[in-house]
């Protein structure tokens, strides 16, 4: 029982201690406003990069991850990077024929001036595909038609437009039977797009699709070296994925090296991993300055041990111990790191929030923020541990009689 009354005791007098170590810590922190802020700004800074710049690369993460997912875990991208070899629209055919596979759609992008009178539209892209594109990428009309196979074999000059396109083309009219100029060829409007935003890096609003056979209008042959392969089940795209292997490689006798047949599984990881390095990159550059913000912490803390040295000498000779004295500096030390954490926090989600506004995704774990704040403090701790000492170890009568 006495030895519990005596713990109970030093308890609460270690209480107390801290109670006034930490009003103390404050009343030098308020006395000394400018330097404080100036200590706590490379840790503001540094906590605040880390947040946004890792909310932002989460945010790539999850938009990649969103877009690939977008056109389902049933499609496979091919893509034949050999520059003297192509897919034939016979080759095409035979492709579709093959097991498993529901839906083929080629894809070309054209570089070509769209119009209608006097407006021009510098943002938009066009897309030379076929009847299957909009199924193959669960696109959706909210207009109209889409682009039929007649249109494709008769080469007929008929396009399908983007919510943000039609708009900045016809304003308030319906786009759906006008016609639109690309390159000084008339294309009627057969089908407007629902909005859909962005996939696969490509902006689906301001999009304009046409029948790929009539490339060769626009200064391009008709040859494939892009395409999307629907199957059937996604439980045959191992299976269909070697088909489609192999039938490159035999009807273009082309290595593995010119060619790639990727699930969207496969590419969700590539582009994750990329991502992800990039958000470690990032993260690792803006802690740098956690380190300087420490660094300065440290800096800071040493002035203050010599301009309280005879403080330390009355204090010492009043009966403190050093244990008493290093706590003291080492609570500073704490303060200043905590205090410029929680500002770094507030500062860094802020800025990721009006980082959105600018178009980016920006996503905050509580994870990365709780472990930004921690690394302040430890920081502090770390930082503040040289100051501490320093100042724990000062004589006392060496210290009564400082200048």
């Amino acid at each position: 029982m006495e030895n519990y009354q005596k713990r109970k005791r030093t308890n609460r007098r270690s209480k107390v201690k801290i109670k006034e170590l930490l009003k103390i810590s404050f009343r030098n922190i308020k006395a000394n406003k400018l330097r404080s802020a100036l200590t706590m700004l490379g840790l503001i800074i540094g906590i605040a990069s880390v947040i946004v710049l890792v909310g932002i690369g989460n945010g790539a993460t999850s938009d990649v991850q969103s877009q690939v997912q977008s056109l389902g875990a049933d499609i496979l991208t091919v893509s034949i990077t050999s520059s003297d070899e192509s897919l034939s629209e016979d080759d095409l055919d035979d492709l579709a024929d093959l097991y498993y596979i529901e839906a083929v759609a080629p894809y070309k992008s054209i570089s070509a001036t769209i119009s209608r009178e006097t407006t021009t539209s510098s943002k938009a892209s066009i897309l030379a595909t076929n009847n299957n594109f909009l199924d193959v990428t669960n696109l959706t009309l909210a207009e109209g038609r889409t682009i039929s196979i007649i249109d494709v074999e008769n080469r007929n000059k008929v396009c399908i437009i983007g919510s943000s396109l039609a708009t900045t083309l016809f304003s308030l009219t319906d786009p759906v039977g006008e016609t639109v100029e690309i390159d000084g060829d008339s294309y009627t409007v057969v089908g407007l797009l629902e909005s859909a935003g962005s996939s696969m890096g490509i902006d689906v609003d301001e999009m304009l699709l046409i029948p790929y056979t009539t490339a060769r209008y626009l200064g391009e042959d008709t040859s494939i070296s892009t395409l999307y392969v629907k199957v059937e089940s996604e439980d045959y795209i191992d299976t269909v994925k070697e088909e489609i292997e192999s039938f490159i490689r035999e009807t273009l006798e082309i290595s593995s090296d010119y060619y790639s047949v990727s699930s969207q599984d496969s590419v969700l990881d590539t582009m994750s991993d990329i991502t992800n390095t990039m958000s470690l990159l990032l993260a690792g550059i803006a802690s740098i300055s956690l380190i300087v913000g420490g660094i300065g912490v440290m800096n800071v803390m040493l002035v203050s041990v010599t301009e309280r040295t005879k403080e330390i000498g009355i204090r010492k000779a009043l009966g403190a111990k050093r244990k008493d004295i290093l706590l003291q500096f080492l609570i500073e030390s704490l303060v200043l790191s905590v205090l410029g954490g929680i500002l770094g926090v507030i500062i860094g989600i802020g800025v990721g929030y009006y980082a959105e506004n600018l178009g980016y995704t920006f996503n905050a774990s509580v994870g990365i923020v709780l472990i930004s704040f921690s690394f302040s403090a430890i920081i502090g701790l770390v930082f503040g541990i040289f100051p501490a000492y320093r100042a724990a170890k000062l004589n006392p009568i060496d210290a009564l009689h400082s200048e």
